[in-house]
């Protein structure tokens, strides 16, 4: 079988573009402009997500007083640090290691007083890491409703409204329990519109919505409850921290980083090399394979037609999409699932070349980042006798990009802004 050309290698080219968005998203980069005055007592620092370690290990390279504490991060997202302990825990759904870590930062910030300060360092990952079950649950009962939401294709707002109800720590209980201390919120945002409240499911912000938006959002996918989690939202005890709780005043808050700041990055990046950056988006949303179709029509209106951007070009975009398990044995996750759909909808379109992934270098649960789209993978696919259609009818992105050796892995890039894409259209 003779397979077409490829035309040039772009793939150094994207994978310069998604090491900038990360490169942009670093924590020693963003955080020490944002660090708030000194205390006159204690300085204590939690926090949860995939960067939490690399934030922790930027804040004690730029603090100048006492400092003490402790935050919880996904396994292998360690980086060394001195005066702040880091723990490892499981992501996406949560472990015993989760439940420890997370009871010994609640009692790290008991019995403070107005002098004190707590410096809370939250990113993508805290919702899963940051686990400490609501009343009359236990560990099991949220392990079984944090899997049956990842697997429901319920937006992510929706699955962390779930999560917040479920919680002694989400939906802003995290910052009632430090009152009356000082609170100071640094974030690292990884979802569409930067919502606060969605970063981690909001440990240290203001709840407005409630334990019947929750069984709502169950109703609307078709979840079954363990009967404790059912019964915890209809009696409506799973309640959150409500906007104009006193025990949030003065509570301050920075995001330190954004998806849009890692996309300008990269934007910076085509420009350099000869190629018109277009921002699609920061915040897209939706099954993956379905933003794989629009992205697929865009990207052959532009070659076609030179419209609406005239090649070359590169489309780049971010947010967070989302996947409905369809088979049972398939290895992927939302990055790799779009980017097949994407290449099954070009159907080898010449000129057209992509990257996707996720910028915590994880996509799914595996440590892949990724993967590289070529006009020629399908073929090159074909020839090897894997079948493009039914690698993504089973979600086996992962298995059908490593056949090909086109994954993209990192490692722990220890930051966290979301899904990075990018299209790159060469000039007919």
């Amino acid at each position: 079988m003779t397979l077409p050309s490829p035309g040039p290698d772009h793939r150094p080219l994207l994978r310069s573009l998604f090491d900038a968005a990360i490169a942009a998203a670093q924590p020693a980069l963003c955080l020490p402009a944002h660090l708030p005055p000194r205390p006159r007592g204690r300085t204590i620092v939690v926090g949860a997500g995939k960067a939490s370690a690399a934030m922790a290990r930027a804040l004690e390279d730029h603090w100048d007083g006492p400092l003490e504490g402790l935050v919880v991060t996904r396994y292998g997202h360690a980086v060394p640090c001195s005066r702040i302990e880091i723990v490892e825990a499981a992501h996406p759904v949560p472990d015993a290691a989760g439940l420890r870590a997370t009871q010994r930062i609640r009692a790290l910030v008991q019995g403070l007083t107005a002098d004190d300060l707590v410096i809370a360092l939250i990113s993508g990952g805290g919702s899963s890491l940051l686990v400490a079950p609501g009343e009359g649950l236990d560990l099991a009962d949220k392990q079984a409703v944090n899997s049956a939401l990842l697997a429901s294709g319920a937006s992510i707002s929706e699955m962390n409204c779930v999560r917040r109800h479920l919680s002694a720590i989400k939906g802003g209980r995290l910052a009632a329990a430090c009152h009356p201390a000082r609170l100071h919120t640094l974030l690292i945002s990884d979802v569409p519109g930067d919502a606060p409240l969605d970063i981690a499911s909001g440990p240290t912000v203001a709840d407005p919505t409630t334990c019947a938006d929750a069984l709502a959002i169950v109703a609307r996918y078709r979840i079954a409850l363990p009967p404790a989690v059912r019964a915890l939202l209809e009696s409506g005890q799973g309640e959150s921290v409500k906007p104009g709780d006193p025990r949030l005043d003065g509570h301050t808050l920075a995001t330190i980083t954004t998806p849009q700041a890692a996309l300008e990055a990269a934007a910076t990046v085509a420009r350099a090399a000869g190629y018109t950056p277009c921002i699609l988006g920061d915040s897209l949303e939706g099954e993956s394979r379905d933003v794989a179709k629009a992205m697929a029509g865009i990207a052959r209106q532009v070659v076609l037609h030179g419209q609406p951007f005239q090649p070359p070009c590169v489309l780049l975009s971010g947010g967070e999409t989302t996947v409905t398990l369809r088979g049972t044995d398939g290895r992927g996750g939302r990055n790799v699932e779009f980017l097949l759909a994407l290449g099954v909808a070009l159907d080898g379109l010449a000129g057209v070349h992509a990257i996707a992934g996720d910028t915590d270098g994880v996509d799914g649960a595996e440590e892949i980042a990724g993967a590289l789209l070529a006009p020629d993978t399908l073929a090159r696919a074909w020839a090897q006798g894997v079948n493009p259609r039914h690698s993504l009818d089973r979600n086996d992105g992962h298995g059908f990009f490593q056949e090909l050796g086109d994954s993209v892995v990192t490692g722990p890039t220890l930051t966290n802004v979301n899904d990075f894409r990018a299209i790159l259209i060469d000039r007919a």
